[in-house]
């Protein structure tokens, strides 16, 4: 992405500033109410939507745009989604409840997370705010985190 935004000089971004200041105004406005206003990872996924959005109306093409670019910015969200998560694993572990659903499946609350596994397994079904993140290998974080969950009991 960054190689998009160098390959300009500056005179073309001063005047792509000067002819479309208003929509970036715009933008960083939508941008700043997402931020504040949204606190799920549909937040990031709006961000990002606005950044394409911009991206597109300053004149680059799909050619220009290299999907590669896309690809990255989307794992780049999905990475900082889950290191979020982890962080509250963490954070989380003293007040996590750990319940025995009575079918040899287990669920492990706290404030931002819910865990739901099977007994024996080596995944868990991991959400996050209420947003699923799909399912997870159990390891040292979220092995953890069960285990506090247990403890507090």
């Amino acid at each position: 992405m960054l190689d998009l935004i160098l390959n300009y000089d500056i005179e073309t971004w001063q005047a792509f500033l000067q002819e479309r200041w208003l929509v970036l105004v715009a933008a960083l406005a939508a941008l700043l109410i997402v931020i504040r206003v949204v606190k799920t990872v549909v937040k990031w996924a709006i961000v990002s939507l606005i950044v394409l959005g911009v991206l597109f109306y300053s004149g680059y093409t799909l050619k220009d745009l290299n999907m590669d670019t896309v690809r990255t910015l989307g794992s780049q969200v999905t990475e900082t989604v889950k290191r979020e998560a982890v962080s509250a694993m963490a954070g989380e572990a003293s007040q996590a409840a750990f319940t025995d659903n009575g079918d040899g499946t287990y669920t492990v609350t706290t404030d931002n997370l819910e865990l739901t596994g099977k007994q024996g397994d080596n995944e868990v079904a991991v959400f996050f705010r209420g947003v699923s993140l799909g399912k997870w290998k159990i390891d040292e974080a979220v092995r953890s985190l069960i285990e506090a969950a247990k403890s507090n009991r």
